[in-house]
């Protein structure tokens, strides 16, 4: 019995101890949190704006990929902070110039045109721009190419190859493993089935993928060509022969001036600078420069800023784009009468059609209140291009992945797979096709006919909200839809958008909308607070979540969860053929 007691009484204390030392964490957490919020960088003087992005580039925080011990002090950063950062630091007297040193820049193609652009601006000043790398991806050239000087490492190399992208295939691997897919699409350019009934790209699908990339690859190259000076025969062949591979072929072909060490890259800043050799360079990073700049003064006249970023999912969570909470969101603006104007920010590959519907419904009744302004991003497609057919205006980058008006459905089962072990299932029901559906024995047989009139009728749905926002008639839709996938230039061409312009350009024009002259900006969703965070990232799913995806790989596992994901696989979607990486 004293051996029981002593057990009892040594796990209480256990308990009680883990209790306090997870209690002492949290505590920690938080006031390191509010430490590192409360202090404000310096900006010394003669100082060079460093652009290194040691963390992601973001449209919104929902897309934020914060750990547990990061302590609050998460290296993303906002797009928009970024541009506001560059425009203040074109007027300021302490910074000097802007060097660029990003080997690997993690952010969207759409994101670069737009630091891009800003730092042509920032040029009209005199102030220099530099870059530097050691081996630079073809993204990270891209946004390099601009400064007035470019340098590489002697052992360094340029990632500049041009565009392409895979697809891959996963028929055979469903037959040989026993699991069955039925899928019923309109259109023969949504091709987002196909990995599951083909082994190789359609016809419709490659002509839509080289379309779509030879324009994009367009924009890219004739600004890198025109910021470094290159014909086309020159800038074509060193591209087509990998010459950015090899130090010496880069600066005998013009795409970097010269081959330097990191060390005599910085001397010649010292000399921009009149600095002497033994002097140090007062460097402040974009993160800090942003920390240091003073918050904008509130208004009562506010343009929000909605950012749509991530697939779209029925429910009220907070990542992704769940209908449920952006319902709320949208409400809440319609009603703030210190909202004047609202700029919906999408970069969405689409996903469920009826959540994709309850947010288009949302937002037009919000229209009816106060302009709305679309911005689009990466990825404005199929549901991600549906909820924008509420806007006054449409603004898309040049290269943002628009359209996919189509619809599919998917359904899958294991009848094969589960026979092929010994097990099988039988079924007694009242009515003709009361099993709709079962992984074991696949879809009734009035499943796939009734699934194929709901995806007609969506897809009918959908044009019929383009045609009209777009004002075109449902054959001209209709011949440009079919769930095919344009470049924003394309799209500019085709009616799909207004007018190809950043995100700043659409705030500008909220503003006019609304005839405002002085306003203060909002951004939703809102952070989550350290707390929110913290739980959330405690959660079972979550962890499993993140366990998954570091060891398969974040490509890997988007796959993985297009297979496993059930919110993925229910009812029509609206959602991009593919995903396409630009590196």
């Amino acid at each position: 019995m004293k051996d029981f007691i002593k057990n009892v009484f040594a796990n209480i204390v256990a308990i009680l101890l883990i209790g306090i030392v997870l209690f002492g964490f949290i505590v920690l957490f938080f006031v390191a949190s509010a430490m590192s919020s409360d202090q404000k960088p310096y900006v010394e003087n003669d100082s060079v704006l460093t652009l290194n992005f040691n963390g992601n580039v973001i449209d919104s925080y929902t897309e934020q990929e914060e750990s547990l011990f990061d302590f609050g002090k998460s290296k993303d950063v906002l797009l928009l902070d970024v541009i506001n950062a560059i425009n203040n630091a074109k007027n300021d007297e302490k910074i000097k110039g802007i060097s660029i040193e990003a080997d690997n820049l993690p952010a969207g193609i759409t994101q670069v045109d737009d630091i891009r652009a800003a730092i042509e601006d920032f040029k009209k000043s005199g102030k220099f721009v530099y870059a530097y790398g050691n081996n630079m991806s073809q993204k990270s050239y891209y946004l390099a190419s601009v400064a007035d000087k470019v340098y590489l490492n002697p052992v360094g190399m340029i990632e500049l190859k041009g565009m392409s992208t895979e697809v891959t295939f996963l028929k055979d691997f469903a037959a040989k493993y026993g699991i069955g897919v039925d899928v019923i699409r309109h259109g023969k350019f949504k091709a987002a089935v196909e990995p599951f009934i083909r082994n190789d790209i359609s016809p419709e699908n490659k002509e839509q993928l080289s379309t779509l990339l030879n324009d994009i690859w367009g924009n890219i190259s004739t600004k890198i060509k025109t910021s470094r000076k290159l014909d086309d025969t020159t800038f074509k062949t060193a591209v087509d022969s990998l010459y950015g591979f090899i130090p010496e072929l880069v600066v005998k072909n013009k795409l970097a001036d010269q081959l330097l060490q990191k060390s005599e890259y910085e001397n010649l800043i010292k000399k921009q600078l009149k600095l002497k050799s033994d002097e140090k360079i007062n460097r402040i990073s974009v993160n800090k420069y942003i920390n240091s700049l003073d918050e904008e003064k509130s208004s009562d006249n506010k343009i929000a800023v909605l950012y749509a970023a991530g697939e779209i999912f029925n429910g009220d969570e907070y990542q992704n784009i769940h209908s449920e909470k952006y319902v709320e969101y949208i409400k809440d603006l319609a009603e703030d009468d210190d909202i004047k104007a609202v700029v919906l920010r999408v970069n969405s590959p689409g996903g469920s059609g009826n959540a994709s519907d309850e947010i288009l419904f949302e937002l037009q009744q919000l229209k009816l209140k106060k302009p709305l302004v679309v911005s689009f991003g990466d990825y404005a497609a199929s549901g991600g291009y549906y909820i924008s057919m509420a806007a006054d205006k449409i603004y898309s980058s040049p290269n943002t992945l628009t359209g996919s008006i189509g619809v599919f459905g998917m359904i899958m089962n294991f009848k094969d797979l589960a026979n092929r072990n010994g097990i099988r299932s039988d079924i007694v029901s009242t009515n003709a096709n009361s099993q709709v559906y079962s992984p074991l024995s696949g879809a009734a047989p009035g499943t796939i006919p009734i699934l194929t009139r709901s995806v007609e009728s969506t897809y009918k749905r959908f044009v019929y909200f383009v045609t009209q926002n777009r004002k075109k008639s449902f054959e001209q839709i209709d011949a440009i839809g079919g769930g095919r996938v344009w470049s924003g230039t394309r799209a500019k061409q085709l009616g799909l958008v207004d007018e190809l312009g950043s995100l700043q350009q659409a705030i500008n024009y909220a503003a006019t909308k609304a005839k405002l002259k002085d306003y203060s900006l909002d951004s939703y969703p809102r952070k989550s607070s350290p707390l929110e965070e913290f739980f959330k990232q405690t959660e079972e799913d979550e962890i499993a979540a993140r366990v998954i995806s570091k060891k398969v790989g974040k490509e890997n596992y988007e796959l993985f969860q297009k297979i496993t994901n059930p919110k993925l696989n229910n009812g029509v979607q609206m959602a991009l053929p593919y995903q396409i990486t630009i590196k």
